[in-house]
């Protein structure tokens, strides 16, 4: 109470200096607001009826007031998010330094005849695939204020823990969308040709030819293994688009009754970070890594940083009885001797693999992108 009894004090004496009253109306605002400080300590005021009428009949009390209980914070709005992790296999890592992960990616020579008495002819194996990532610190600091933090009669900075989380998911996932957007993954699908590319705005018929390139796909050897187009990652422009193959059960674009056979094949996951310019929106398929051992992308943490961290500087400042006293801590809030600042930082790890011709792609062959240039 006493709180807010000194700021709608406050708040009266900075009306009347805009308005230019005189000293002795400044005072006089500051004696009714002590005069209720007084009653709130259990100490009686002398002229207890004079003050008493002063106070709860003068338009200073009942104006401060009312723009005080008036202020109130408005919502902020809803952020979109996106929905990566299906999309990238996680890997955990000791610390900072490169780790190593060896990727197999072809099998033995077949079998040969043999006849009586005859001998087998050596076969070979192919070298694994040598694949280094390391993860890296991600930090921001916010400053704030105690005074601001105690005058804060708004909530204004309740959910700043919660705004800090979301900042660093934020960036996560813009991190996890550049991982496939950049130019030289981009490069390396459209350098493979039509099994890994193409120019197409997203149809029935694209996302056909993309399930068909991914039944195509081969290994080292150029053995045929399974791979399965999962996941449609797609531009915010083209959620009806999707939405509408996914539902009919014809093929929307044509007027035959041809069917949809792509319907409920696929899953798709928005991604509010990719860039595009309508009608040209840009879409991508990718394998799921838990099915068929494909993993397009890894997403590494360090161990023991599982998520966020939300830290606050230890405040510098010591209590003391008398000038020779012992000190005794204070609560953090109070922030640093200088300036009284309450330091805050948000700090999370993360990484991938990065290659001068791959890009981020650990494994190209879960990976198919269409550049949509074409109607």
């Amino acid at each position: 109470m006493r709180r807010i009894l000194s700021m709608l004090s406050e708040i009266r004496k900075e009306q009347l200096k805009k308005v230019g009253a005189p000293e002795e109306r400044m005072t006089k605002v500051s004696e009714m607001y002590h005069w209720f400080d007084q009653g709130l300590s259990n100490i009686t005021p002398t002229d207890t009826n004079t003050q008493l009428e002063e106070v709860m009949t003068s338009a200073d009390f009942t104006y401060a007031l009312s723009e005080f209980v008036q202020r109130q914070m408005v919502a902020g709005y809803n952020v979109k998010g996106f929905a990566f992790e299906p999309l990238v296999k996680a890997d955990t890592l000791p610390n900072y330094m490169p780790v190593t992960r060896y990727q197999h990616r072809a099998g033995l020579d077949d079998l040969e005849y043999v006849g009586e008495k005859g001998e087998a002819r050596p076969g070979h194996y192919d070298d694994a695939y040598k694949r280094q990532y390391q993860v890296y610190a991600w930090k921001k600091q916010f400053d704030f204020s105690m005074r601001a933090l105690v005058n804060d009669d708004l909530g204004y900075f309740t959910d700043t823990a919660t705004d800090m989380g979301r900042a660093a998911r934020r960036t996560l996932e813009k991190y996890v969308s550049r991982m496939f957007t950049n130019v030289v993954t981009i490069a390396r699908l459209t350098g493979l040709g039509a099994l890994y590319s193409t120019t197409g705005r997203l149809t029935t018929a694209r996302i056909s030819a993309a399930r068909m390139a991914f039944n195509q796909r081969v290994d080292a050897r150029n053995e045929p293994i399974g791979a399965t187009l999962a996941y449609i990652v797609h531009h915010s422009g083209l959620v009806d688009t999707v939405a509408q193959i996914q539902s009919s059960t014809l093929v929307p674009e044509l007027a035959t009754n041809a069917s949809n056979v792509v319907r409920g094949t696929f899953i798709p996951i928005e991604d509010p970070w990719i860039a595009g310019v309508s009608p040209n929106l840009p879409w991508y398929a990718f394998t799921d890594y838990r099915k068929e051992g494909i993993v397009p992308f890894v997403l590494a943490r360090r161990a023991g940083i599982p998520a966020p961290l939300i830290l606050r500087k230890k405040s510098d400042i010591e209590s003391i009885t008398q000038l020779l006293g012992g000190g005794a801590a204070v609560p953090p809030v109070l922030g640093d001797f200088s300036t009284n600042n309450v330091v805050v930082e948000v700090w999370d790890e993360w990484g991938t693999y990065i290659d001068g011709t791959e890009g981020n792609l650990f494994d190209v062959r879960g990976a198919y992108y269409s550049s949509a240039t074409t109607p």
